[in-house]
Protein backbone atom coordinates (compact mmCIF):
# COMPACT_ATOMS: atom_id res chain seq x y z
CA UNK A 1 0.00 0.00 0.00
CA UNK A 2 2.80 2.41 0.91
CA UNK A 3 4.59 1.78 -2.38
CA UNK A 4 1.39 2.27 -4.40
CA UNK A 5 0.70 5.54 -2.60
CA UNK A 6 4.21 6.78 -3.23
CA UNK A 7 4.04 5.94 -6.92
CA UNK A 8 0.72 7.69 -7.28
CA UNK A 9 1.91 10.97 -5.81
CA UNK A 10 5.34 11.28 -7.44
CA UNK A 11 4.16 12.90 -10.67
CA UNK A 12 2.00 15.52 -8.98
CA UNK A 13 4.52 16.20 -6.27
CA UNK A 14 7.37 16.74 -8.74
CA UNK A 15 5.42 19.60 -10.31
CA UNK A 16 5.15 21.42 -6.98
CA UNK A 17 8.55 20.69 -5.44
CA UNK A 18 10.49 23.54 -7.03
CA UNK A 19 8.00 26.34 -6.21
CA UNK A 20 8.02 25.41 -2.52
CA UNK A 21 11.73 26.24 -2.37
CA UNK A 22 11.43 29.29 -4.60
CA UNK A 23 8.99 30.82 -2.13
CA UNK A 24 11.66 30.89 0.58
CA UNK A 25 12.74 34.42 -0.29
CA UNK A 26 9.27 35.98 -0.46
CA UNK A 27 7.40 35.08 2.70
CA UNK A 28 6.90 38.67 3.90
CA UNK A 29 6.08 38.50 7.62
CA UNK A 30 6.24 34.72 7.90
CA UNK A 31 9.04 33.15 9.93
CA UNK A 32 10.58 29.93 8.67
CA UNK A 33 11.59 27.63 11.53
CA UNK A 34 13.68 24.62 10.56
CA UNK A 35 15.60 21.67 11.88
CA UNK A 36 18.52 20.00 10.13
CA UNK A 37 20.62 17.07 11.28
CA UNK A 38 23.50 17.86 8.94
CA UNK A 39 26.00 15.26 10.17
CA UNK A 40 28.81 17.76 10.73
CA UNK A 41 30.30 15.47 13.33
CA UNK A 42 33.90 14.37 13.15
CA UNK A 43 35.75 11.33 14.57
CA UNK A 44 38.09 13.33 16.83
CA UNK A 45 37.86 16.45 18.97
CA UNK A 46 38.94 19.63 17.18
CA UNK A 47 38.69 18.24 13.65
CA UNK A 48 35.47 20.08 12.84
CA UNK A 49 37.03 23.43 13.76
CA UNK A 50 40.08 22.59 11.67
CA UNK A 51 37.94 21.70 8.65
CA UNK A 52 35.74 24.79 8.92
CA UNK A 53 38.70 27.13 9.42
CA UNK A 54 40.17 26.11 6.07
CA UNK A 55 37.25 26.09 3.60
CA UNK A 56 39.42 26.16 0.49
CA UNK A 57 40.79 22.65 0.96
CA UNK A 58 39.20 20.26 -1.53
CA UNK A 59 38.51 17.11 0.43
CA UNK A 60 35.41 15.16 1.40
CA UNK A 61 35.03 17.03 4.70
CA UNK A 62 34.94 20.50 3.13
CA UNK A 63 32.78 19.33 0.24
CA UNK A 64 30.23 18.01 2.72
CA UNK A 65 30.34 21.29 4.67
CA UNK A 66 29.79 23.27 1.47
CA UNK A 67 26.91 21.00 0.51
CA UNK A 68 25.05 21.30 3.83
CA UNK A 69 25.59 25.07 3.73
CA UNK A 70 24.03 25.14 0.27
CA UNK A 71 21.00 23.20 1.51
CA UNK A 72 20.49 25.81 4.22
CA UNK A 73 20.94 28.64 1.72
CA UNK A 74 18.39 27.20 -0.67
CA UNK A 75 15.80 26.43 2.00
CA UNK A 76 16.49 29.82 3.62
CA UNK A 77 15.19 29.28 7.16
CA UNK A 78 15.00 32.29 9.44
CA UNK A 79 15.65 30.20 12.55
CA UNK A 80 17.27 26.79 12.33
CA UNK A 81 18.36 24.11 14.78
CA UNK A 82 21.46 22.24 13.70
CA UNK A 83 21.84 18.69 15.04
CA UNK A 84 25.09 16.67 14.98
CA UNK A 85 27.47 19.62 15.06
CA UNK A 86 30.35 18.92 17.44
CA UNK A 87 30.23 21.31 20.41
CA UNK A 88 32.64 24.16 19.76
CA UNK A 89 31.51 27.81 19.79
CA UNK A 90 34.36 28.76 17.46
CA UNK A 91 33.39 26.05 14.97
CA UNK A 92 29.83 27.41 15.02
CA UNK A 93 31.19 30.86 14.16
CA UNK A 94 33.43 29.49 11.41
CA UNK A 95 30.60 27.57 9.77
CA UNK A 96 28.59 30.78 9.55
CA UNK A 97 31.46 32.97 8.37
CA UNK A 98 33.18 30.60 5.94
CA UNK A 99 30.26 28.61 4.55
CA UNK A 100 26.80 30.06 5.19
CA UNK A 101 27.85 33.64 4.43
CA UNK A 102 29.57 32.58 1.20
CA UNK A 103 27.47 31.66 -1.84
CA UNK A 104 27.61 27.94 -2.56
CA UNK A 105 27.05 27.04 -6.23
CA UNK A 106 25.16 30.26 -6.89
CA UNK A 107 22.79 29.94 -3.94
CA UNK A 108 22.23 33.23 -2.08
CA UNK A 109 24.54 33.58 0.90
CA UNK A 110 22.70 33.64 4.21
CA UNK A 111 23.59 35.59 7.34
CA UNK A 112 22.50 34.72 10.84
CA UNK A 113 23.26 37.59 13.17
CA UNK A 114 22.45 35.51 16.24
CA UNK A 115 23.41 32.01 17.34
CA UNK A 116 23.28 29.91 20.47
CA UNK A 117 25.51 27.02 21.42
CA UNK A 118 25.94 25.22 24.73
CA UNK A 119 27.51 21.99 26.03
CA UNK A 120 26.14 18.54 25.27
CA UNK A 121 26.03 15.38 27.38
CA UNK A 122 27.60 13.42 24.54
CA UNK A 123 31.05 12.13 25.42
CA UNK A 124 30.88 13.33 29.04
CA UNK A 125 32.13 10.39 31.15
CA UNK A 126 29.68 9.09 33.74
CA UNK A 127 32.22 7.12 35.75
CA UNK A 128 30.01 4.02 35.50
CA UNK A 129 29.78 0.92 33.30
CA UNK A 130 26.56 2.03 31.63
CA UNK A 131 26.64 -0.62 28.88
CA UNK A 132 27.22 -3.43 31.39
CA UNK A 133 30.17 -4.92 29.53
CA UNK A 134 32.22 -5.27 32.72
CA UNK A 135 34.49 -2.29 32.03
CA UNK A 136 34.08 1.36 33.01
CA UNK A 137 35.69 3.14 30.06
CA UNK A 138 36.91 6.66 30.83
CA UNK A 139 39.32 7.04 27.91
CA UNK A 140 37.88 9.00 24.97
CA UNK A 141 38.17 7.62 21.47
CA UNK A 142 36.10 4.46 21.13
CA UNK A 143 32.54 3.18 21.24
CA UNK A 144 32.82 1.69 24.71
CA UNK A 145 33.72 5.13 26.07
CA UNK A 146 30.71 6.52 24.25
CA UNK A 147 28.41 3.90 25.75
CA UNK A 148 29.62 4.73 29.25
CA UNK A 149 29.14 8.48 28.78
CA UNK A 150 26.01 10.42 29.77
CA UNK A 151 25.23 10.59 26.05
CA UNK A 152 26.91 8.59 23.30
CA UNK A 153 30.00 10.31 21.92
CA UNK A 154 33.62 9.24 21.53
CA UNK A 155 34.77 12.63 22.84
CA UNK A 156 33.08 15.41 24.83
CA UNK A 157 30.59 17.34 22.73
CA UNK A 158 30.45 15.09 19.68
CA UNK A 159 27.02 15.29 17.96
CA UNK A 160 26.14 18.59 19.66
CA UNK A 161 23.67 21.31 18.62
CA UNK A 162 23.62 24.92 17.40
CA UNK A 163 20.77 27.39 16.87
CA UNK A 164 21.20 30.05 14.17
CA UNK A 165 18.70 32.91 13.95
CA UNK A 166 18.08 36.05 11.92
CA UNK A 167 16.07 37.34 14.87
CA UNK A 168 17.39 38.28 18.32
CA UNK A 169 17.87 35.52 20.86
CA UNK A 170 17.10 36.43 24.47
CA UNK A 171 20.30 34.79 25.63
CA UNK A 172 19.85 35.65 29.32
CA UNK A 173 16.46 33.94 29.28
CA UNK A 174 17.61 30.69 27.65
CA UNK A 175 16.93 27.64 29.79
CA UNK A 176 19.03 24.49 29.42
CA UNK A 177 18.28 21.08 30.89
CA UNK A 178 21.53 19.21 30.31
CA UNK A 179 21.81 18.14 33.96
CA UNK A 180 18.20 17.12 34.58
CA UNK A 181 18.22 13.59 36.01
CA UNK A 182 16.14 10.89 34.38
CA UNK A 183 15.00 9.58 37.78
CA UNK A 184 13.35 12.94 38.53
CA UNK A 185 10.77 12.50 35.78
CA UNK A 186 7.67 10.99 37.44
CA UNK A 187 6.72 7.65 35.90
CA UNK A 188 10.00 7.43 34.01
CA UNK A 189 10.90 4.37 31.95
CA UNK A 190 14.39 3.70 33.38
CA UNK A 191 15.09 -0.05 33.04
CA UNK A 192 15.67 -0.64 36.74
CA UNK A 193 16.94 -4.19 36.22
CA UNK A 194 19.69 -2.93 33.91
CA UNK A 195 21.07 0.05 35.82
CA UNK A 196 22.29 -0.17 39.42
CA UNK A 197 20.80 2.18 42.05
CA UNK A 198 24.05 4.17 41.98
CA UNK A 199 23.81 4.56 38.20
CA UNK A 200 20.15 5.51 38.33
CA UNK A 201 21.03 8.25 40.81
CA UNK A 202 23.29 10.04 38.29
CA UNK A 203 21.79 9.23 34.88
CA UNK A 204 20.85 12.33 32.92
CA UNK A 205 17.68 12.31 30.85
CA UNK A 206 18.98 14.22 27.85
CA UNK A 207 21.42 12.40 25.59
CA UNK A 208 22.58 15.80 24.24
CA UNK A 209 20.61 18.56 25.94
CA UNK A 210 17.20 20.21 25.91
CA UNK A 211 17.15 23.97 25.33
CA UNK A 212 14.41 26.59 25.58
CA UNK A 213 15.73 29.37 23.32
CA UNK A 214 13.50 32.50 23.28
CA UNK A 215 13.44 34.19 19.86
CA UNK A 216 12.21 37.79 19.52
CA UNK A 217 10.41 38.16 16.18
CA UNK A 218 7.82 40.66 14.95
CA UNK A 219 7.22 41.97 18.44
CA UNK A 220 6.61 38.54 19.94
CA UNK A 221 8.64 35.94 21.80
CA UNK A 222 8.63 32.40 20.47
CA UNK A 223 10.27 29.72 22.60
CA UNK A 224 12.33 27.49 20.30
CA UNK A 225 12.33 24.17 22.17
CA UNK A 226 15.13 22.07 20.74
CA UNK A 227 16.70 18.68 21.42
CA UNK A 228 18.01 15.52 19.77
CA UNK A 229 16.85 12.37 21.59
CA UNK A 230 18.97 9.24 21.38
CA UNK A 231 18.12 6.70 18.66
CA UNK A 232 15.88 3.93 20.05
CA UNK A 233 18.42 1.30 18.95
CA UNK A 234 22.00 0.19 19.67
CA UNK A 235 21.02 -1.54 22.91
CA UNK A 236 19.67 -4.93 24.04
CA UNK A 237 16.44 -6.54 25.25
CA UNK A 238 16.25 -3.99 28.09
CA UNK A 239 15.61 -1.34 25.37
CA UNK A 240 17.40 1.32 27.40
CA UNK A 241 17.79 3.63 24.41
CA UNK A 242 14.21 3.15 23.25
CA UNK A 243 12.97 3.99 26.74
CA UNK A 244 15.25 7.01 26.98
CA UNK A 245 14.15 8.25 23.55
CA UNK A 246 10.54 8.01 24.73
CA UNK A 247 11.20 10.03 27.87
CA UNK A 248 13.36 12.62 26.09
CA UNK A 249 10.40 13.25 23.78
CA UNK A 250 8.03 13.25 26.74
CA UNK A 251 10.06 16.03 28.37
CA UNK A 252 8.74 18.62 25.90
CA UNK A 253 5.20 17.24 26.15
CA UNK A 254 5.35 17.90 29.90
CA UNK A 255 7.26 21.18 29.58
CA UNK A 256 4.61 22.88 27.44
CA UNK A 257 2.05 21.78 30.06
CA UNK A 258 4.10 23.74 32.63
CA UNK A 259 5.02 20.61 34.64
CA UNK A 260 6.32 21.54 38.09
CA UNK A 261 8.76 18.62 38.42
CA UNK A 262 11.07 20.11 35.79
CA UNK A 263 14.14 22.09 36.83
CA UNK A 264 16.75 23.75 34.63
CA UNK A 265 20.52 23.88 34.94
CA UNK A 266 20.29 27.02 37.11
CA UNK A 267 17.92 25.29 39.52
CA UNK A 268 14.78 27.15 38.44
CA UNK A 269 11.69 24.95 38.59
CA UNK A 270 8.68 24.58 36.33
CA UNK A 271 7.93 24.29 32.66
CA UNK A 272 6.94 26.84 30.06
CA UNK A 273 4.82 29.80 31.14
CA UNK A 274 1.18 29.00 30.32
CA UNK A 275 0.07 30.61 27.07
CA UNK A 276 3.60 31.24 25.77
CA UNK A 277 4.21 30.72 22.05
CA UNK A 278 6.57 27.87 21.17
CA UNK A 279 7.98 25.77 18.36
CA UNK A 280 9.41 22.32 19.14
CA UNK A 281 12.19 21.26 16.77
CA UNK A 282 14.75 18.53 16.36
CA UNK A 283 15.71 15.11 15.13
CA UNK A 284 13.46 13.13 17.46
CA UNK A 285 14.60 9.74 16.13
CA UNK A 286 11.00 8.53 16.18
CA UNK A 287 8.44 7.86 13.44
CA UNK A 288 4.68 7.92 14.12
CA UNK A 289 4.08 4.56 12.43
CA UNK A 290 7.31 2.74 11.59
CA UNK A 291 10.76 2.01 13.02
CA UNK A 292 11.84 0.96 16.50
CA UNK A 293 10.31 3.57 18.79
CA UNK A 294 9.12 2.57 22.25
CA UNK A 295 5.38 2.77 22.89
CA UNK A 296 4.46 5.31 20.18
CA UNK A 297 6.98 7.80 21.53
CA UNK A 298 6.43 10.62 19.04
CA UNK A 299 2.66 10.53 19.52
CA UNK A 300 3.31 12.29 22.82
CA UNK A 301 3.95 15.37 20.65
CA UNK A 302 1.99 14.92 17.43
CA UNK A 303 -1.20 14.07 19.38
CA UNK A 304 -0.62 16.71 22.08
CA UNK A 305 -3.59 19.04 22.65
CA UNK A 306 -1.34 22.12 22.71
CA UNK A 307 0.62 21.24 19.55
CA UNK A 308 -0.39 21.80 15.92
CA UNK A 309 0.81 18.74 13.99
CA UNK A 310 -1.94 18.66 11.39
CA UNK A 311 0.20 19.83 8.46
CA UNK A 312 3.10 17.40 8.24
CA UNK A 313 6.03 18.62 6.10
CA UNK A 314 6.48 16.49 2.99
CA UNK A 315 8.44 16.20 -0.24
CA UNK A 316 8.29 14.58 -3.65
CA UNK A 317 11.80 13.23 -3.20
CA UNK A 318 10.82 11.18 -0.17
CA UNK A 319 7.92 9.59 -2.04
CA UNK A 320 10.17 8.78 -4.98
CA UNK A 321 12.92 7.33 -2.75
CA UNK A 322 10.44 4.99 -1.08
CA UNK A 323 9.61 3.44 -4.45
CA UNK A 324 13.12 3.35 -5.87
CA UNK A 325 14.77 1.98 -2.72
CA UNK A 326 12.09 -0.56 -1.83
CA UNK A 327 13.09 -2.99 0.90
CA UNK A 328 11.59 -2.15 4.27
CA UNK A 329 9.94 0.91 2.74
CA UNK A 330 7.42 -1.32 0.94
CA UNK A 331 6.07 -2.60 4.26
CA UNK A 332 5.78 0.73 6.07
CA UNK A 333 2.45 2.06 7.27
CA UNK A 334 3.25 5.79 7.23
CA UNK A 335 2.90 8.18 4.30
CA UNK A 336 6.28 8.11 2.51
CA UNK A 337 5.93 11.75 1.51
CA UNK A 338 6.58 12.77 5.12
CA UNK A 339 9.85 10.84 5.51
CA UNK A 340 12.80 13.01 6.52
CA UNK A 341 15.59 10.43 6.86
CA UNK A 342 17.15 8.09 4.29
CA UNK A 343 18.01 5.05 6.41
CA UNK A 344 19.07 1.52 5.42
CA UNK A 345 16.71 -0.12 2.93
CA UNK A 346 16.86 -3.46 4.77
CA UNK A 347 15.83 -1.96 8.12
CA UNK A 348 14.43 0.34 9.28
CA UNK A 349 13.88 1.97 5.88
CA UNK A 350 13.20 5.67 5.41
CA UNK A 351 11.45 7.35 8.33
CA UNK A 352 9.95 10.58 9.54
CA UNK A 353 12.47 11.52 12.23
CA UNK A 354 12.71 15.32 12.11
CA UNK A 355 9.99 17.67 13.34
CA UNK A 356 9.08 21.34 13.56
CA UNK A 357 5.93 21.53 15.69
CA UNK A 358 4.34 24.88 16.60
CA UNK A 359 1.92 25.63 19.37
CA UNK A 360 -1.72 25.27 18.46
CA UNK A 361 -3.03 28.73 17.59
CA UNK A 362 0.07 29.86 15.70
CA UNK A 363 -0.83 30.23 12.03
CA UNK A 364 1.06 27.77 9.82
CA UNK A 365 1.48 29.15 6.29
CA UNK A 366 3.73 26.50 4.78
CA UNK A 367 5.78 23.39 5.44
CA UNK A 368 8.37 21.39 3.54
CA UNK A 369 11.27 18.97 3.46
CA UNK A 370 14.37 19.54 1.32
CA UNK A 371 14.38 16.25 -0.59
CA UNK A 372 14.46 16.88 -4.35
CA UNK A 373 13.47 14.18 -6.83
CA UNK A 374 16.34 12.61 -8.75
CA UNK A 375 15.57 14.57 -11.94
CA UNK A 376 16.07 17.84 -10.04
CA UNK A 377 19.66 19.15 -10.34
CA UNK A 378 19.59 19.85 -6.59
CA UNK A 379 19.31 16.12 -5.86
CA UNK A 380 23.11 16.11 -5.99
CA UNK A 381 22.90 17.59 -2.50
CA UNK A 382 20.94 14.72 -0.98
CA UNK A 383 22.13 11.88 -3.19
CA UNK A 384 22.10 8.25 -2.16
CA UNK A 385 24.50 6.26 -0.03
CA UNK A 386 27.94 5.99 -1.66
CA UNK A 387 31.34 4.79 -0.38
CA UNK A 388 32.75 8.01 -1.86
CA UNK A 389 31.24 9.81 1.13
CA UNK A 390 31.94 7.14 3.76
CA UNK A 391 34.18 9.44 5.82
CA UNK A 392 31.18 11.71 6.48
CA UNK A 393 28.48 9.06 6.85
CA UNK A 394 27.99 7.99 3.24
CA UNK A 395 26.04 10.95 1.83
CA UNK A 396 27.03 14.25 0.15
CA UNK A 397 25.23 16.02 3.00
CA UNK A 398 23.45 13.81 5.54
CA UNK A 399 21.03 10.92 5.82
CA UNK A 400 18.57 13.47 7.24
CA UNK A 401 16.73 16.21 5.35
CA UNK A 402 16.21 19.82 6.36
CA UNK A 403 12.59 20.20 7.50
CA UNK A 404 10.71 23.46 7.96
CA UNK A 405 7.45 25.08 9.02
CA UNK A 406 6.48 28.66 8.15
CA UNK A 407 4.58 30.59 10.80
CA UNK A 408 2.85 33.96 10.61
CA UNK A 409 3.45 36.09 13.70
CA UNK A 410 1.46 39.08 12.49
CA UNK A 411 -0.86 40.51 15.13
Amino acid sequence: MRRLLAAAVITAAVLTAAPSLAQAGGRHDDIRFATYNLSLNRPAEGLLREHLANPGVDDVYRRQARNVAEVIQRAAPDVVLINEFDYDPEAARLFAANFLEKSQNGAPAITYKYRYVAPSNTGIPSGFDLNNNGVTDTTPGDGSYGDDSFGYGVFPGQYGMVVYSKYPISTRDVRTFQLFKWKDMPGNLIPADFYSPEEQAVLRLSSKSHWDVPIRANGRTVHFLVSHPTPPTFDGPEDRNGRRNHDEIRFWADYVRSARYIYDDKGHRGGLTPGAAFVIAGDQNADPFDGDSYDDAIHQLVDHPLINARRAPSSAGAAEASVLQGGANATHEGDPRTDTADFADTAPGNLRADYVLPRRGLKVTGTGVFWPVQSDPLSRLTGVYSPEWSAVGGYPTSDHRLTWTDISLRH
